[in-house]
């Protein structure tokens, strides 16, 4: 009797509009189905995850060579500040040059240069000249090479993938590729740091999946029809940025979601030694990272795409970060890295569709240039503090530091619910969207 006189405490829809979990009513489905009846995309994806595990195949490789070369942390956060500056410099570049030239044939250009980068580091390591300079100058060549890819590769798959359901299917999809190199590349890493296999056999490979995806692109790229070409300028994307309020919010999500996740790459080394376990261990972390974002895109679910969809998935992230960090075991750092790629999935995939949404067909390329800044572009800066402070205040408290910009979106969702018009008071046009 008692219990039918008290109202609930918590009214559950409430919270979940409040955090943009609310679920819609249309047919629960992975994005993978973006894959079926879609030749096309599915060759596209299919290129781009030979390339993306080469990728991280060499990523994870330069992390550990740093360190051995090095035995520093900074050494390590200055290899990925070489690699990740293009994308803050030469960004609004690169979407003009996507916009005027095309995706597809951008992405090719891009994929035989980073071949060619990947190809020198592997002869120079197989000679035993590859020194931490030298590797330092490979990292910011393949930057440029990544940074101009970066538009291309969102332009590509807009092109490629009719409808707007189907897009924001393959956007997902594009994150799945990308993490499943990470998922799987570190752990192939490592066992070649254990068993003494040279790491110039991994630049060998990425060279090879540069050249596969090369070669799937030539063939999309004289089957497609003629792309469409724009004449934006450098500037377009910026003036966006700082008139439409929502997609300076998006912008500043998106910087969030590379500044958290960044411990794991670069304090890696550093925090399984704190564990007392090897620093080559750490690829288990970025592993991890990678599997989440994979394991993630399996899940059947539907859910509003919105601002605070992406601040909720900020909020899981960075406190799975906090456990990362502080964890006193490998396995627990290994869960939270999980937890923290699955956030990851949700928060990207979902900025990217609204931002797609928000812009326009005839905005997209400006504003994805900029958010290939926001991307990737806040990556060095979090690099740099990752491997100063890292070395000063410990590697503990540099992730707390880095996790805690993550939370904001959401502390101003709960904090201050007048915020609820910048932050997504009203549904966005972006549908229902499959990420999560």
């Amino acid at each position: 009797m008692l219990s039918t006189q008290i109202a609930p405490i918590v009214d559950a829809k409430r919270v979940h509009r409040k955090f943009g979990i609310k679920r819609v009513d249309q047919e629960r489905r992975t994005p993978w189905h973006v894959l079926r009846g879609n030749r096309g995309f599915s060759w596209y994806f299919f290129g781009s995850v030979t390339s993306d595990f080469g990728t991280w195949l060499q990523n994870s490789a330069q992390v550990l060579l740093a360190y051995q070369l090095a035995h520093s942390v900074l050494t390590v956060g200055l290899v990925t500040f070489a690699q990740f500056t293009s994308p803050l410099l030469l960004g609004p570049w690169a979407g003009v040059l996507a916009d005027r030239f095309g995706g597809r044939r951008t992405l090719l250009f891009t994929q035989l240069a980073s071949a060619s980068v990947a190809g020198t580091l592997a002869c120079l390591d197989f000679a035993g000249e590859l020194h931490t300079w030298v590797l330092v100058l490979g990292a910011i060549i393949s930057g440029l090479a990544f940074t101009f890819a970066l538009p291309a590769r969102n332009i590509t798959v807009q092109r490629l993938v009719p409808g707007e359901d189907q897009l924001k299917a393959a956007y997902a999809m594009d994150s799945v590729s990308y993490n499943l190199g990470r998922a799987l590349a570190p752990a192939l890493t490592m066992t070649m740091a254990l068993v003494g296999v040279s790491f110039a056999w991994a630049f060998t490979a990425n060279s090879v999946s540069f050249v596969a995806f090369s070669a799937i692109l030539w063939v999309l790229n004289m089957r497609a029809e003629r792309e469409p070409e724009r004449r934006s300028r450098v500037r377009d994307g910026f003036r966006i940025a700082w008139t439409d309020k929502r997609i300076r919010v998006l912008l500043l999500m998106v910087a969030a979601v590379t500044i958290a996740d960044d411990p794991i790459l670069v304090l890696g080394p550093a925090l399984a030694r704190h564990l007392h376990a090897s620093p080559a261990w750490s690829g288990w972390f970025i592993a991890a990272l990678g599997a989440g974002t994979v394991c993630g895109s399996f899940r059947r679910s539907k859910h509003q795409a919105s601002i605070r969809l992406a601040a909720t998935a900020l909020a899981a992230l960075a406190l799975c970060m906090l456990i990362f960090v502080f964890a006193p075991a490998m396995w627990l750092s290994c869960v939270a890295a999980l937890g923290a790629g699955a956030s990851c999935l949700v928060a990207n995939s979902v900025t990217r569709s609204v931002l797609a949404q928000e812009a326009g067909p005839e905005r997209f390329a400006p504003v994805m240039a900029v958010w290939a800044i926001a991307w990737a572009g806040s990556k060095p800066f979090a690099s740099l503090i990752d491997g100063a402070l890292g070395a000063t205040i410990g590697p503990q408290w540099t992730g707390v530091l880095l996790a805690a910009p993550a939370l904001i979106p959401v502390l101003l969702i709960v904090l201050l619910p007048k915020i609820v018009v910048l932050l997504g008071g009203t549904p966005t046009n972006a549908g229902a969207y499959a990420e999560s």
